[in-house]
Formats: C-alpha cells, structure tokens, sequence
C-alpha cells in the first residue's frame, strides 16, 4: 500500500513539474460510451454530456450527466420480467488534471457525488419503480485537443451507490451494492 501512494504521489509531482502554460478554460463535451460490470452483465450504450471548468492551475470543478438505457433489463438477468430500464447520473466533481503544449493535452483524474436515478417497468405494467439515489464516481481519463478550441476526450468512470443504514435521524452512510463501470469517448470544445 505504501508502494502504490508514493507511486501516486510521485505521479502528481511530475505533471505538477512538468506542466505547461496553464489556462482557465471552460470544457464541454458531449459523449458516447458504454456502461458495464458492477450491476450489469453485458455492456449497454450510454450518452451523455459534461462541462467542466479548468482554473490557471491544475484545479477545476465539473458537472456530468449521463443515460444508459435498458441498463437492468432482463437480458442481464438481474430481474425477471423487466420490459423498459433506464439509470441516469448527475454528479457534480472535483477534476486535477494538468495541460501539456499548446493546443494542449490534458490528462485528468476525477472523483465526485451526486444523484444516481435507476427506473425499472415490467412487461405486464404491474409496477413501475423509481429510485433516487446519493452516488459516488470516480475516474480519469484524457483530453487531446487538436486544434486550440476542439478536441477528443476519453474517459474511465466507476460509479456505485451510497446508502443510509441508520432509520433513525442520525446519517451512517456506507457504499450501495449498485455499482457500474462506464468508458466513453466524445467531442471536447474549449472556450
């Protein structure tokens, strides 16, 4: 373990060290992907979009909201019966990434928190549940701008469930048993 934090630690020290000019920029991008393991047992399309702001330093703050449809249908197994799924996520985050030469390459890390919306129908429309949940995400991945204001991002999130274990007033979070994995690849326009 102590291996594997200096290995992160020297990480953050070489692209702080080895930055280039750095920049407030304003990030969006609109993606596609697909969302896999964890809750699911093949992989499912998902679409989505972030905008992130960048400050001077190696610092930004972002906003991702994403859709996977029929991502707990019954081809998966996980229930019977399933007619129409879908899970969308909002999380607001933290992202350390540095730009390297001009137009620029940024490789990021990510980690934040947000709403994870799961709906299941079934095919007899007996029920029709929906479910607001507290999620956490953490990832990373890279932006590759190829002209000054336009690039390609990719990018690696885990996303899972937090939840109350506590029926009393007190809050006793502790991580959810639902989980997914979503890669994803999408147009990045700087301002």
């Amino acid at each position: 373990m102590a291996r594997f934090g200096l290995s992160i630690l020297s990480a953050a020290l070489l692209i702080v060290t080895t930055a280039g000019a750095a920049r407030a920029d304003w990030l969006i991008t609109p993606y596609l992907g697909s969302a896999f393991g964890g809750a699911t047992s093949s992989q499912h399309v998902t679409y989505g979009a972030s905008a992130a702001w960048m400050s001077h330093g190696i610092v930004g703050v972002e906003i991702d909201g994403s859709i996977a449809p029929d991502l707990l249908d019954e081809d998966d197994g996980v229930i019977l019966g399933i007619a129409d799924s879908n899970v969308t996520t909002l999380m607001g985050s933290i992202v350390i990434g540095a730009p390297f030469g001009e137009p620029g390459i940024r490789p990021y890390a990510v980690a934040g928190a947000g709403l994870i919306r799961s709906r299941v129908a079934d095919a007899d429309d007996i029920f029709d549940l929906d479910d607001n949940s507290f999620g956490i995400s953490v990832g990373g991945g890279v932006h590759a701008l190829v002209r000054k204001n336009l690039g390609l991002r990719a990018d690696l999130r885990y996303f899972r469930g937090v939840r109350d274990t506590d029926s009393s007033n007190d809050v006793d979070l502790e991580l959810g048993s639902f989980d997914f994995w979503r890669a994803s690849v999408g147009a990045t326009f700087r301002f």
